[in-house]
């Protein structure tokens, strides 16, 4: 090693590490993601992020700024991904559904997050003083079933589903089901046991979808 590289080294070794906003998201998601956010310290975000407090308040504001953050970091690289899989014209409604409903089992069945889905977990044990936040996890928590009807509508439109659908009613059915997946994954259900109840719900599906016709007619 020459002289000027020697120096170099000695010189980067004296110098703080550098603030990395996506390593200190993915580090406080998990923590939000497995304990909650009141149950989540300043200090425990200090200790799993790696940076000190000043730093986190320069890029973030407070604990609540860093868990906004955290969300829009969950929603960007967690929810998008299944949420693409409903824009693809290659797939079959069916076959969308299917491959949303896995995408949504391996994720909540991670060895390298939390178990379950973050929206539910998060919002646990929350209390007024954190009514904002509350609401904030609902609104996001609500969007997946909006996504569901919307893509019902746009498939009605399209002619892939009979027109009288009930795209609310079946939306609902498919969130209420994926907020067992969190459930089950929270208490250890494997990726495997998750994909066998989806092969159950994906076998029954040519009777959801009529069912839901029959209800939409009746009314």
């Amino acid at each position: 090693m020459s002289t000027e590289q020697t120096a170099l080294v000695r010189k980067s070794r004296g110098r703080p590490k550098q603030f990395d906003r996506g390593t200190a998201l993915s580090k406080a998601l998990n923590l939000f993601w497995r304990h909650g956010y009141e149950a989540t310290s300043l200090a425990d975000l200090v200790e799993a992020t790696g940076a000190k407090a000043p730093t986190l308040y320069a890029e973030f504001g407070n604990k609540e700024g860093l868990f906004r953050a955290a969300v829009e970091h969950y929603v960007k690289n967690f929810y998008e991904k299944g949420r693409c899989l409903l824009s693809r014209p290659d797939l079959s409604v069916e076959q969308a559904i299917d491959q949303y409903l896995r995408a949504i089992a391996n994720l909540f069945t991670d060895c390298d997050t939390p178990s379950g889905c973050f929206m539910i977990s998060a919002s646990s044990g929350m209390s007024s003083s954190s009514a904002d936040i509350a609401e904030m996890l609902r609104e996001h928590h609500l969007s997946q079933e909006r996504t569901l009807f919307e893509y019902f509508e746009k498939q009605k439109q399209s002619e892939n589903l009979v027109a009288v659908t009930d795209s609310a009613l079946l939306a609902k059915y498919l969130a209420c089901t994926i907020q067992g997946f969190s459930v089950q994954a929270r208490d250890g259900a494997t990726a495997a046991e998750l994909n066998r109840l989806i092969d159950v719900v994906m076998n029954l599906w040519p009777e959801l979808t009529k069912n839901t016709v029959q209800i939409a007619a009746a009314h």
